[in-house]
């Protein structure tokens, strides 16, 4: 009987871990289209590792959510989307003048450069990801972004432990 509930438990968290990456990614593309807020290349790898969470979060509730591999996955996926977060915030606490130069697009970069320099752009960032262009109670995009990430670790972190009973 407990173990029922158990299960419950972890397939109900690795459902709110969908959903929340899910809504983040709605979120940034609401913001990309809808408001005209092109996304620099942090901006970029914080959306594919927030991907990637959800996916393996998704992986783990078709499989078996009691299994911990899927929410130590999607931990560790938050915990690199995390870094690239704290990365863009470093980058936005620099003076102005110790920001890096600002790159090309990423049309341009996919365009005329080898994919290796690309992802090496990527995962640095640019002068452009520094700039801020939208706060909400004092935290930047990258901010709430992190928070997130955090969210989904807890959440990750619940299903193992509900998991594992």
């Amino acid at each position: 009987m407990m173990a029922g509930v158990y299960r419950s438990q972890a397939e109900a968290l690795a459902s709110i871990t969908v959903l929340l990456c899910g809504a983040l990614l709605c979120g940034a593309l609401i913001m990309e289209h809808a408001f005209g807020m092109a996304p620099c290349p942090l901006c970029l790898m914080q959306r594919v590792w927030f991907f990637f969470a959800g996916v393996i979060a998704f992986a783990g509730l078709m499989h078996n959510p009691r299994w911990g591999i899927y929410p130590l996955l999607t931990i560790i996926a938050s915990l690199v989307g995390g870094g690239f977060s704290i990365r863009q915030l470093w980058l936005q606490s620099l003076p102005a003048d110790q920001v890096p130069a600002c790159g090309p697009s990423m049309d341009y970069l996919f365009e005329n450069f080898p994919l290796g320099q690309v992802l090496q752009l990527m995962t640095q960032g640019t002068g452009d990801c520094a700039a801020v262009s939208w706060q909400f109670l004092g935290l930047t995009i990258p901010g709430w972004a992190l928070v997130g990430f955090a969210a989904i670790i807890i959440a990750s972190a619940l299903q193992w432990r509900a998991g594992s009973r």
